[in-house]
This record gives structure tokens, sequence and C-alpha cells, in this order.
């Protein structure tokens, strides 16, 4: 049996888990019909990262992303008190399941590069990791919504290009993930 969650007035059928990340855990559902993306907001340590209001910096990042123009999911719904939030389903695979299934992912450089530039044009940064890029109809989706003060430390060029392709660090990464 399926587990529903409510956001706002709205009932969610919980098909299967996407992903969990820093901020929270991704689930693809289903209502009227219809697929999305509800995050649901954690509280785990993260030694790592530091976060203010998570479920404000998901709002306010989506609308800065959007701003500069980089291609994302719409936000559907956010439901603050609960802090969840409802996204559009962008249906494919991602750049990490490319790689790991040594899939070339070259083409989609390009697309990543440009969306790196349109970033730091508005002083930021977004998280380069291959699990929050997904290809649909030979378009890159950044399905995120992280964006932090640009540095060049965490720029596509100086710190995504390593898990972009074969890299010994995407490798490390298989490895203590149990990936590989």
């Amino acid at each position: 049996m399926f587990e529903t969650i409510g956001v706002n007035c709205r009932e969610y059928t919980v098909l299967k888990l996407l992903g969990h990340g820093k901020g929270g855990y991704s689930y693809l559902a289903e209502s009227e019909g219809k697929q999305v993306v509800l995050k649901q907001i954690h509280h785990e340590p993260c030694s790592y990262y530091t976060f203010g209001n998570k479920i404000e910096a998901e709002e306010r990042d989506y609308q800065r992303l959007k701003d500069a123009g980089i291609r994302i999911p719409a936000m559907l719904e956010i439901d603050r008190e609960a802090e969840r939030i409802v996204k559009e389903y962008i249906p494919g695979l991602t750049i990490f399941e490319l790689l790991k299934n040594h899939q070339p992912v070259e083409a989609y450089f390009p697309q990543v590069r440009e969306m790196a530039a349109q970033a730091k044009r508005v002083g930021l940064n977004i998280d380069f990791f291959p699990t929050n890029f997904v290809v649909c109809q030979e378009l890159l989706y950044y399905i995120d919504y992280e964006c932090n003060p640009f540095m060049e430390k965490w720029s596509f060029e100086n710190w995504g290009i390593l898990y972009w392709s074969r890299t010994k660090e995407f490798e490390a990464y298989l490895q203590e993930n149990g990936c590989g």
C-alpha cells in the first residue's frame, strides 16, 4: 500500500523514493493522475553544510534560479508549516545514472556550462553534483533548487566537472556510497 501525504488541501500518493539529499527526501508522487516530485524537508545533521530556514531557502532559491533563466522544474505548491514542496516531475535519467552505467555525457557539457554562466551572471553557484541534473528530450534540467553565492572554488570548471566523468572523484563516490 502506498503512503498518502497531504500538501495544503491536496493528497498525494507516494510512488517511490527518488533521492535523499542534504535538505530533504524527494519522492515521486501522484495526485489526480499527474506525477510530481514531493519534497519533504528534513533536519538531519550535515557535517559539511550549514542551513538556515530550509523551506524559505527553497522558495527563495527557486525564484533566483528562475530569474537567472536556468532550466528547472516548476514549483507547483509549497506547504510552509509541513515543510513540503511539490514540483514538476521531469522524467529521464540523471547525469549520475548515465555515468554510473558508462553512458557518455559530454554532449550535455555545453548546457551545464550555460547554466553555470547564467548562475555566475547573477552571482550564484548551483550544486553541480550529477544527481541534480536530469536529461529529458535531450535537454538538461537542474532539478534541485539549491544555489549559493558564487565562489570560483565551487564553479563547474573547478569542482563540478570532477564528477561529470568517470574520474577518481566519481569512482571514490561510487565506492563510498555502495553504488559501485
